[in-house]
């Protein structure tokens, strides 16, 4: 077993913000079909301040929101408005391309509202990924919860520890809420093949690495590595079957060819993706780079 350490990068939003990118590292451009991982916050705003992710588009993944904390309300151009709450999934397939906007609701700014949580992308197969954009938002009480000595999980999406999730995946993965008992020890899903940890709270072995509040581990190539917490701990799991070949990201765009990226760009520049029903007033314009 390949086990490797991921070390994050911070990024500072403003107003104290910050996020903390894990993947694509250089050690792990993927792990399962997840391309990327942040961790966003966590933060209190200021007076009447909030998220505010202006409308954007995406192209061949599926992303999703997971909160500890405060409420994020999801618009996209399929006409969904849906708020988030800690526990809640709102699970987004872009296939061949979805704007969206994220932002914290104005109701909830008028009282130091505040944010803690952690984004992924998962992309799809090739076979999937131009397919027609879907959106589902399933509420905390539909999601599976396993409890083991000293562990008590949340199975957010795909199959893992004889759960599985109700939202709709495209290819073998898992992405697991893990809260442990110091001494809780467990083994990642023996139906996967590639594995990762990253600790929110607490610290962790993971195979052969120790894992402090912040960090992850990855582990692909042989046996499941098994997860020991050495204090209280809140513990992200996820991960699943390789990827089907490459994956090409740019800014918003993930895609197993070029040609792809460059035809969203295009669209995009153009005004060619649909406008978000309720926040059809600002967008975020293509980088220059």
């Amino acid at each position: 077993m390949t086990t490797i350490p991921i070390d994050g990068k911070e990024r500072d939003l403003g107003g104290g913000f910050v996020v903390r990118r894990m993947l694509p590292h250089l050690k792990a451009r993927h792990v399962g079909p997840f391309v990327f991982f942040d961790e966003m916050g966590p933060v209190a705003f200021g007076d009447d301040a909030g998220l505010d992710v202006r409308p954007h588009p995406h192209i061949g993944l599926a992303t999703v929101t997971w909160l500890f904390d405060g409420v994020i309300r999801h618009r996209d151009s399929l006409g969904s408005e849906v708020d988030i709450h800690p526990g809640d999934v709102n699970w987004m397939t872009a296939g061949r391309g979805i704007a969206h906007s994220e932002r914290t609701p104005l109701e909830v700014r008028h009282d130091h509202a505040s944010l803690h949580g952690i984004q992924v992308w998962v992309a799809l197969p090739k076979s999937h990924e131009k397919i027609d954009p879907e959106f589902h938002h399933h509420p905390a009480a539909e999601l599976p919860t396993v409890e083991r000595d000293g562990a008590r999980m949340v199975v957010i999406a795909g199959q893992a520890f004889g759960a599985m999730s109700p939202v709709r995946v495209f290819a073998p993965m898992f992405f697991v809420e893990a809260r442990l008992e110091p001494g809780a020890r467990l083994s990642m899903p023996e139906e996967h093949a590639e594995w990762g940890a990253y600790v929110v709270e607490g610290a962790a072995r993971f195979g052969d690495l120790a894992i402090a509040k912040r960090d992850m581990a990855v582990a692909h190539d042989g046996p499941p590595p098994v997860l020991e917490a050495t204090e209280p701990s809140l513990v992200m799991l996820f991960g699943g079957a390789p990827l089907d070949g490459e994956r090409h990201l740019w800014w918003n765009f993930v895609a197993s060819s070029p040609d792809l990226i460059e035809k969203a760009k295009a669209d995009w520049a153009a005004g060619k993706f649909p406008l978000v029903p309720g926040d059809e007033y600002e967008r975020i314009p293509l980088p220059n780079n």
